[in-house]
């Protein structure tokens, strides 16, 4: 993704993935078709963004022209059932429907019609990263490859940080969350208590709002904002949306989505999904960090 969406739902995808088959064009000279090759891998890659950009567009803009109704819905939401490997539509249909009582027949109808769209969507979208998953295949990436082992960014004041950011710390927070998103905003407070509370025990929160990426000036400005209102002094950072840490976050339904990062910039555990201004949610959180910071202990 080259531009920036506007993130107006709870679930949104962020990121559009890289990389599809190359249709290069053959020639009877071997570096030349080894050059046009490259070319034409390059321009497929570029019309995949562009396609996967579009209609994660198309997705957002269904949630901005009906947004006072899909606010409505997404605050019924139970976020942590969602399956981050699930499908997107079904997940939206199963909440309007068990929820069907508080909507009047005006506004199921435009959940109904909006969700459809959305299905025909996740269909293009699914086919595009099916294509994207058969080139990754013939390309030497790593198994298992982490998406923060080779992480950039900046925060918001401009400095730039790299992956010695996990190496410093035996675990951690990341924190996955958008400007809009009432849940996101909710937890902020909270999540700079568990910052104050981790950091003697060598933890850290750091905050990725999805709509700062690729140094998005205005968005970084609205997201500082906010995140001074609720006194939240924690790091946020923006990176880059092609990155491996941004296209990682093209796999989140729900937001908020927070992760636990070891100090060799692994992902440990599950995400969890919600906010941890419920207090179940920030005690399973902070067990969770615990473990991790015994597991770092015990490898010293």
């Amino acid at each position: 993704m080259k531009t920036k969406r506007t993130f107006i739902s709870i679930f949104t995808l962020c990121v559009a993935l890289l990389l599809t088959a190359c249709n290069g064009n053959g020639t009877s000279d071997t570096e030349n078709s080894q050059n046009t090759q490259t070319e034409s891998s390059t321009d497929s890659s570029d019309d995949s963004n562009t396609k996967l950009d579009d209609l994660y567009q198309q997705e957002n803009q269904l949630f901005a022209d009906h947004k006072d109704v899909w606010d409505k819905a997404f605050g019924m939401m139970n976020k942590s059932a969602a399956d981050p490997n699930g499908n997107y539509a079904d997940y939206l249909a199963d909440t309007v429907e068990s929820n069907k009582d508080s909507f009047t027949d005006d506004e199921l109808k435009i959940l109904t019609d909006d969700i459809e769209t959305i299905r025909k969507i996740e269909e293009q979208i699914a086919e595009l990263e099916k294509k994207n998953a058969a080139s990754d295949s013939q390309k030497n990436t790593s198994d298992d490859a982490s998406p923060f082992k080779n992480f950039s960014g900046k925060d918001y004041d401009g400095n730039s940080v790299d992956e010695s950011l996990f190496s410093k710390n035996a675990v951690t927070v990341v924190n996955f969350w958008f400007t809009v998103c009432k849940p996101c905003v909710a937890e902020l407070s909270k999540l700079n208590e568990l910052n104050d509370a981790i950091k003697e025990m060598g933890g850290e929160v750091i905050g990725i709002n999805t709509e700062t990426f690729d140094e998005n000036k205005s968005a970084i400005k609205e997201a500082a904002s906010i995140l001074e209102s609720q006194g939240a002094k924690y790091r946020n950072l923006s990176i880059d949306s092609t990155s491996d840490a941004g296209k990682y976050a093209s796999g989140i339904m729900a937001f908020p989505t927070t992760i636990l990062v070891d100090r060799n910039g692994n992902i440990v555990g599950d995400p969890m999904l919600g906010g941890i201004d419920n207090q179940d949610n920030y005690d399973t959180l902070m067990k969770q960090i615990q473990s991790v910071i015994d597991a770092d202990n015990t490898n010293k």
